[in-house]
């Protein structure tokens, strides 16, 4: 069956949609920041169709149909969702698939326990986002402050294409209603009077206290030590830019495909199916992993 089927997973704390079979070599998604495990809606079942994998796609904390989390929400609490998603799975050797911030987790997961890892594939996303040392105390002041100030409400709609919309005018990067709806349709929940509002948590905007400086980052990439594919699009967030060239030099075997598309090039109607077949071609190029 190629799915997607929902899961509940970390005691009922996270939820997934897993596309294939049970039993084929498992890949865990993670998505980007304020989306959710429709990220992979497109991109999952051309997968699962063509190498016979099973793609089981998180929520992370706070996304999606995921608990909230009464702390906060640093980068690096995400690794805790991917490994208690492993270790509930039996996944000794971890097959990551992951976009945007997504890949940032996958990134910091790749580099601390590297012999968890079998293969990396990041969509339009590498390392994490930073603050220079010296930055580091008004990065402090506007976390504490934001932190302590009261949380807004969620966001609420008449209906569900007002919600696609407001996610298309006022998404993070450029996004089109056709590319946005699946992300937002997992996203909304029903209300009184067939108004329609958002499960994320909405403490998710505030900003970080505490963030990785740039060594930081550089040093995390040159720790992987697994196979690692990027696929960036023509039009995504990382281009040519001096801090995507020096991350991209530091892992090491880095294999990088640029391809048409934008940010959220794996769900586009458009795009979509190059990402899977450039995906298919690596990953048979590199071999199946008996330990996945």
């Amino acid at each position: 069956m190629i799915g997607p089927c929902e899961l509940r997973l970390a005691d009922d704390r996270l939820a997934a949609l897993a596309w294939g079979e049970a039993g084929a070599p498992t890949w865990l998604a993670l998505h980007g920041w304020l989306d959710n495990a429709a990220s992979f809606s497109r991109l999952a079942p051309r997968l699962v169709e063509r190498m016979g994998i099973r793609v089981v796609a998180l929520d992370f904390a706070g996304h999606g149909h995921s608990a909230h989390s009464p702390g906060d929400y640093a980068l690096w609490d995400y690794c805790h969702d991917v490994l208690d998603v492993a270790d509930e799975l039996g996944l000794p050797r971890l097959a990551l698939l992951a976009h945007s911030m997504g890949a940032g987790v996958a990134g910091l997961v790749a580099a601390a326990l590297p012999e968890r890892l079998s293969r990396l594939v990041l969509i339009d996303g590498l390392g994490a986002v930073t603050t220079e040392a010296k930055r580091a105390p008004g990065q402090l002041r506007r976390g504490l402050l934001a932190h302590r100030r009261a949380a807004s409400p969620a966001p609420h709609y008449p209906d569900r294409e007002t919600a696609v919309a407001a996610r298309v005018a006022g998404g993070a990067t450029p996004i089109d209603a056709d590319t946005a709806a699946p992300l937002v349709e997992r996203n909304l929940k029903a209300l009184e009077g067939g108004r329609v509002g958002l499960r994320t948590d909405s403490r998710l905007v505030r900003p970080s206290p505490v963030r990785f400086c740039p060594e930081q980052v550089l040093a995390c990439l040159g720790a992987i030590r697994c196979p690692a594919l990027l696929v960036e699009g023509e039009a995504g967030i990382l281009g040519e830019s001096e801090r995507a060239a020096a991350a991209r030099s530091t892992l090491s075997g880095l294999v990088r495909r640029v391809l048409p598309g934008g940010h959220h090039l794996h769900l586009e109607a458009d795009a979509v199916a190059e990402v899977a077949a450039t995906i298919a071609a690596w990953s048979e190029a590199i071999g199946h992993s008996s330990e996945e």
